[in-house]
């Protein structure tokens, strides 16, 4: 599976300058894929009268636009007359290029769409909604965690281009040289993890850290404040959380570290963003949370010592934290000239087996459930335990996953600065919760 950007507003699990390192993907297009242009500043119609031309972007390498080219040749075989073109960009300047089209009166007919962006373009009306296309789009096979991700009210604006979840890595090689058990991975806690960590951190004598992971990691607090019982966003589009969670949670973290099974201030700051580069992967840290899709390059990056486990706290707290997310949803312009042809691609690319077979899973587990086990064994065993660790949560009794406020884009690089100035000791776990929860509010409000 592809490093992808992560699940909702969240971070990748090492630090603040490896999200936008791992999401960068600045690889350039190879010339065989014609239809493919790096890049997007709109798209043409199809001038001969013949047929119809889709315009279709998203973000991502040329490896992940081999995959997509190959699935959007197997449609077009199948559907003579649609012809798809398609145009990619790294994912930081992603959104302002979609933005850009949209200003511009050029929106493209199928679209990457983050999470964070939803509620925003939604809002404006610029999405269509899906409800609309039902006989025309099945989304029977997914179940109600991936079903509404997308869904605002009574509409369905996106279907999630793949499935993911975050998850527990532990490298069994470095816990069995300082001694420290593997935890049971369905019912460990939180206590569990720090005592296992100050094990690792005690025996080795500090040069291997027993667990790190960001505490402004949106897809790690929201867990967190969900076992809690408390939602990060609310299905009203308000701030769910209390200041009293967040204090919490920067305790949590602060304790380690200054137990020293968690590293010390800044200890992130440079660390690269893919999983080579990993601080797990050089043996400096022995576990941390990461998207479960990235499980195969991290693994591979460990030399083959990593087990996935659940996120700590599911059976302790007061509900379960743990949710089925997507990297992206895909979504359909609301003024697109050719709403049903592109409803009919997305279609394609959420139901047929075919589609998925050739994308394998760059993007996630694919959101069809029966898709998804029919693929399987296809995938790198691996892929596959990452793909059984998302197709059990699905089985189980998760929270929702809301779909993220207006403004909620910016809460993300709120909680960043506030927490670290708590890493750095500037400000107090309590001071820097209170902080947060008053700027979250307001950006909220704006």
């Amino acid at each position: 599976m592809q490093n992808d950007q992560p699940p909702p507003l969240s971070r990748t699990a090492l630090g603040r300058r490896d999200l936008m390192k791992a999401t960068g993907l600045g690889l350039a297009a190879t010339p065989a894929l014609a239809a493919c242009g790096r890049g997007f500043g709109g798209g043409d119609d199809d001038d001969s009268g013949d047929g119809v031309t889709l315009n279709m972007v998203w973000w991502g390498d040329a490896t992940r636009a081999e995959l997509t080219q190959a699935a959007l040749d197997i449609f077009m075989e199948k559907n003579e007359g649609i012809t798809i073109e398609v145009e990619y960009q790294d994912s930081g300047p992603y959104q302002d290029k979609l933005a850009t089209r949209f200003a511009a009166g050029d929106a493209p007919d199928l679209m990457a769409m983050r999470m964070d962006s939803l509620r925003e373009y939604a809002d404006r009306d610029a999405l269509l909604d899906l409800n609309e296309y039902e006989g025309d789009l099945d989304l029977s096979g997914l179940s109600d965690s991936a079903a509404t991700l997308a869904e605002v009210g009574e509409s369905v604006y996106g279907v999630p281009a793949g499935l993911n979840a975050i998850g527990f890595v532990i490298r069994k090689d470095l816990a069995e040289q300082y001694g420290a058990a593997i935890p049971d991975g369905d019912t460990w806690s939180w206590e569990d993890l720090a005592a296992f960590a100050q094990t690792v951190s005690d025996a080795s004598g500090g040069e291997v850290f027993g667990t790190g992971f960001d505490a402004q990691t949106l897809a790690n607090i929201v867990v967190y404040c969900r076992q809690q019982g408390e939602d990060f966003f609310t299905e009203a589009g308000e701030l769910g959380i209390s200041a009293a969670t967040v204090q919490s949670w920067f305790e949590l973290i602060g304790g380690m570290r200054q137990s020293g099974a968690y590293p010390p201030a800044g200890f992130f700051e440079e660390i690269g963003g893919s999983p080579d580069q990993s601080y797990i992967a050089q043996g400096k840290l022995a576990s941390q949370i990461i998207p479960t899709n990235n499980f195969l390059g991290y693994n591979a990056a460990c030399g083959g010592n990593l087990v996935l486990l659940r996120i700590p706290g599911e059976t302790q707290g007061a509900r379960r934290g743990q949710s089925v997310d997507c990297p992206h949803l895909w979504s359909v312009a609301s003024a697109s000239e050719h709403p049903e042809e592109a409803v009919k691609l997305l279609d394609f690319l959420t139901n047929d087996p075919e589609a998925s077979l050739a994308t394998g899973t760059t993007r996630g587990v694919p959101a069809n459930s029966s898709v998804a086990e029919e693929i399987k064994d296809s995938l790198e065993p691996d892929d596959q335990l990452a793909t059984e660790y998302l197709m059990g949560l699905q089985g189980e009794d998760l929270p929702r996953s809301y779909t993220y406020p207006p403004g909620g884009s910016a809460i993300a690089d709120i909680l960043d600065v506030i927490a670290v100035e708590v890493e750095f000791g500037r400000t107090s776990p309590a001071d820097g919760a209170a902080q947060f929860i008053e700027e979250a509010e307001g950006a909220l409000a704006a």
